[in-house]
């Protein structure tokens, strides 16, 4: 009997990645012949899994939808299903504006559109999942939900109260993956440093990450999504001492004027926000930063943007993200404030923060030739293996390009490798064992 295909399609984070690969891995259970995310989809039944945090996620979500219902209304497409952030937010309008989908799922029931399709969903296997990412990668997600009221945020309007998973949970997974071949794992929330306050009364963070590093065969874990305020300082402890914990944080700091801080509701300030940066690089030395500022939040004037790129000229993030503030129903700022900044504005401050930034990268990297890291081969693109250094995670951060010339090197595999070259983004490198 010929095998159905399925389609997925995945928007968005990696948060919604690991809700699509548990999704396939039940699809594939009961039979079904699953893609993701591929150029030319050819199934019967096409899943989209999509975006809503900010207009430009949501906007992709609904082309990506309104293509796929032009697949359909051609006859190239027999089911569509929808699910998701977006879908969790807008379930009724969306339902009554595209009649052309055969049912829109929220971000948390999509275990029904097994049933809908007369599949049985195994509960016991939740937390098994085929992987979308390399064999010696994945994503792990230890929580759900979010309990910060940040001003300009929809993401606790979308995903509800933080809900950390049991710790013994997370750990099994962990060793699940390990024994498939993982070897790297992206420890991702859309908050870590809550993580156990729910559960255990206490941030549990550091006491997870020292159970997860012990597991053997774990050789790399990296910290994404942190939040500054009341940050849970034994996890200092736990980067410095062990071995396998990457000298890398992700952690979101959107500002660094006092009023602008106030204004999003971050219960951190600027003196606080130095001090916490001053502490990462004295207690974790080596450690490479990334963050995520936002320009043109309500309120942004002049002189609260200078101050913004003085701040990324003084810390010189190791990797830095921008976007631009948009309004979001439902958050306090779409309640309270006005969106006084025009769009140009937002665009050319983003524009040039990013240039700042991109300035600090440079001259970064170029600090970096000569000196040996361990380097995890992810790919061959062209005439180059594509891998990457503790300080960078997938997707988002520099790559190392060694020439394939050189030497035969294994995907998946670990190699000392010394840079020789940079540009503002890459580095070049020569492997030495």
């Amino acid at each position: 009997m010929k095998r159905s295909t399925v389609d997925i399609i995945t928007l968005g984070c990696s948060k919604n990645l690991v809700d699509s690969e548990k999704l396939i891995h039940q699809l594939e259970i009961n039979g079904y012949k699953v893609t993701h995310d591929t150029e030319n989809p050819k199934g019967e039944i096409a899943i989209i899994n999509t975006c809503g945090f900010i207009g430009d996620a949501k906007e992709e979500s609904i082309n990506t939808i309104l293509e796929f219902c032009q697949a359909k209304e051609e006859g190239k497409l027999k089911k569509l299903y929808v699910m998701g952030c977006l879908s969790e937010r807008y379930l009724k309008d969306l339902s009554l504006e595209i009649p052309q989908v055969d049912k829109f799922y929220g971000k948390f029931n999509w275990t029904e559109l097994l049933q809908d399709l007369g599949k049985a969903y195994y509960p016991e296997l939740q937390s098994e999942r085929s992987l979308t990412t390399p064999s010696h990668y994945a994503y792990l997600k230890i929580s759900e939900g979010c309990d910060r009221k940040c001003s300009y945020c929809a993401i606790p309007v979308i995903t509800g109260k933080y809900v950390s998973r049991p710790m013994e949970e997370i750990v099994e997974e962990v060793q699940s993956l390990v024994r498939k071949g993982v070897k790297e794992f992206q420890v991702i929330a859309q908050e870590l440093t809550y993580y156990g306050v729910d559960l255990y009364k206490k941030q549990a963070l550091p006491e997870l990450i020292e159970r997860l590093s012990d597991i053997e065969g774990v050789e790399w874990i990296r910290l994404h999504y942190a939040y500054p305020a009341h940050f849970p300082e034994d996890l200092f402890r736990v980067m410095r001492e062990r071995d396998n914990v990457c000298k890398y944080m992700d952690i979101a700091l959107q500002h660094i004027s006092d009023k602008i801080l106030e204004k999003m509701r971050r219960h951190v300030t600027k003196e606080e926000t130095y001090r916490l940066i001053r502490r990462f690089r004295e207690e974790v030395p080596g450690i490479h930063l990334r963050t995520t500022l936002m320009v043109g939040h309500p309120g942004e004037d002049e002189e609260d943007f200078e101050e913004l790129k003085e701040f990324v000229r003084q810390v010189k993030f190791d990797r830095m993200g921008a976007f631009a503030y948009s309004e979001e129903e439902g958050t306090y700022a779409a309640e309270h404030y006005e969106d006084d900044i025009p769009s140009e504005v937002k665009q050319h401050r983003l524009d040039e923060l990013m240039a700042v930034q991109q300035d600090i990268a440079a001259e970064l990297s170029a600090k970096k030739v000569g000196n040996k890291y361990k380097v995890i081969i992810d790919r061959i693109e062209g005439d180059y293996y594509i891998g990457r250094t503790e300080f960078d995670s997938p997707e988002v951060d520099p790559e190392v390009l060694i020439p394939c010339a050189e030497k035969q090197l294994s995907v998946g595999s670990f190699y000392e490798a010394r840079v020789v070259s940079a540009n503002d983004f890459d580095l070049y490198a020569s492997v030495l064992s």
